[in-house]
C-alpha cells in the first residue's frame, strides 16, 4: 500500500513538471510608443476611410456614393439602414402599389433621418415587418452636391440568410424584386439601388473607426446637416477625456469618464468652424480612449484637420497603446 502510494506521488509530481513546460508564453508586450497617423478624404469629402488602430493603417478606401443601404448581416437582423454620408432620408407612404405614380407631396416634413449614435430603435425606416408600407428614400447628394435621385422600396422578408424587398421608381418604372443574401462576415451587407450588391463595410474585427462625412441632428435650429467626424464599429466602445493632457491620460481615466457604445462617441466635434477665419480648430483639450473588438486599448488625440499644403479634410490624430 505505501509503495503504491508514494508511485503515485512521484508520478503525479512528474506529470506536474510536464504540466509546467506546456504553460503558454507570457504575451508580449504591447508597443506603447506614440503614433501619428493622417487619412485625407478628397474633394468634397468624398471618400470614407476605413481604418484599424493597431496598425494604424487604412484598411479599405471607398467613395462615399458607392453604397446606398447597409441590412443588418447577423442571422436575426432585420433593420436597415441608410447611407448617412450623403444625407439619405427615408419617408413611409404607407400600403401603395409600387408600380404606379406616387407624388412627394408632405415629404419635406414626413422624411427622417438614421440617428446618428446608430441606436438599433432610432433608424430612418424603423420596424418594417408586419406591413406592406412603401418608403419612398431620398439617395442623398454625392461630393459636390449633385442629388442622387429617388426611389421607393418595400421590404418584403428577411431571413436568417437575406432580405428579400422590391424597388421601383417614383413612377413606377424599374420595378423589381431584389434579393440581397447577408454577409456573415461583416455587422453589414452594403447594397447600392441599379447596381446591387457592392463590398463596403470591412469584415468584423479588421477595422476601428471610418473617417467619413454623416448626417447629424442640430436641434437649435432643427437641422439635419453633413458632418465629417469618426464613426466607430459596432463592437467599439470610446470614451471622452477633457482637460487631461494626452501624456497624463490612462485607462483609469474611464472611471469618471465611462465608455460608449454609440456609433458617433467620438464624431465630429473634435473640431469647431471659425467664421473668423473661415477654418476649422482642432480641440486639443480632449483625449479618446478606444476599445476595440478584441479588448484592445488605445487613446487617441486628433491634432489637426489640414494637410501639409493646406487641403481640408486631412484629419490627423496620434495613438497610444495603453
Amino acid at each position: 500500500m505505501k509503495r503504491e502510494l508514494l508511485i503515485g506521488a512521484l508520478f503525479g509530481l512528474g506529470l506536474t513538471s510536464c504540466l509546467k513546460e506546456e504553460l503558454p508564453v507570457p504575451a508580449r508586450e504591447r508597443d506603447t510608443t506614440a503614433r501619428s497617423v493622417q487619412v485625407c478624404m478628397g474633394p468634397g469629402y468624398q471618400d470614407q476611410l476605413w481604418l484599424d488602430l493597431g496598425s494604424g493603417e487604412v484598411v479599405s478606401t471607398n467613395l462615399k456614393t458607392a453604397w446606398d443601404l447597409a441590412f443588418e448581416s447577423a442571422p436575426e437582423g432585420w433593420r436597415i439602414y441608410l447611407n448617412g454620408s450623403k444625407m439619405m432620408t427615408a419617408y413611409n407612404i404607407g400600403p401603395v402599389d409600387m408600380t404606379h405614380t406616387q407624388d412627394t407631396v408632405g415629404m419635406a416634413a414626413g422624411r427622417h433621418i438614421d440617428a446618428p449614435s446608430g441606436h438599433r430603435d432610432s433608424t430612418a425606416i424603423g420596424d418594417w415587418r408586419g406591413h406592406d408600407d412603401v418608403y419612398i428614400i431620398d439617395l442623398g447628394m454625392d461630393g459636390i452636391g449633385i442629388p442622387q435621385g429617388l426611389r421607393k422600396f418595400k421590404f418584403l422578408s428577411s431571413t436568417n440568410t437575406e432580405f428579400v424587398f422590391e424597388v421601383a421608381r417614383l413612377n413606377g418604372t424599374q420595378h423589381s424584386v431584389v434579393t440581397v443574401p447577408k454577409d456573415p462576415s461583416r455587422s453589414f451587407t452594403c447594397y447600392k439601388a441599379g447596381t446591387g450588391v457592392v463590398d463596403i463595410e470591412p469584415t468584423r474585427g479588421a477595422w476601428d473607426l471610418v473617417v467619413t462625412q454623416y448626417t447629424h441632428q442640430f436641434y437649435e435650429p432643427f437641422l439635419p446637416y453633413l458632418v465629417v467626424g469618426a464613426l466607430s464599429a459596432q463592437d467599439v466602445r470610446a470614451s471622452v477625456v477633457h482637460g487631461i493632457a494626452f501624456e497624463e491620460v490612462t485607462l483609469a481615466d474611464t472611471l469618471s469618464h465611462p465608455f460608449s457604445a454609440e456609433r458617433d462617441a467620438i464624431g465630429y466635434d473634435w473640431k469647431e468652424y471659425v467664421f473668423e477665419t473661415a477654418s476649422y480648430v482642432v480641440d486639443h483639450s480632449r483625449v479618446y480612449i478606444v476599445e476595440d473588438a478584441e479588448g484592445l486599448f488605445y487613446k487617441l488625440q486628433f491634432t489637426d484637420f489640414y494637410s501639409g499644403t493646406g487641403q481640408v479634410g486631412c484629419p490627423s490624430f496620434r495613438v497610444v497603446a495603453l
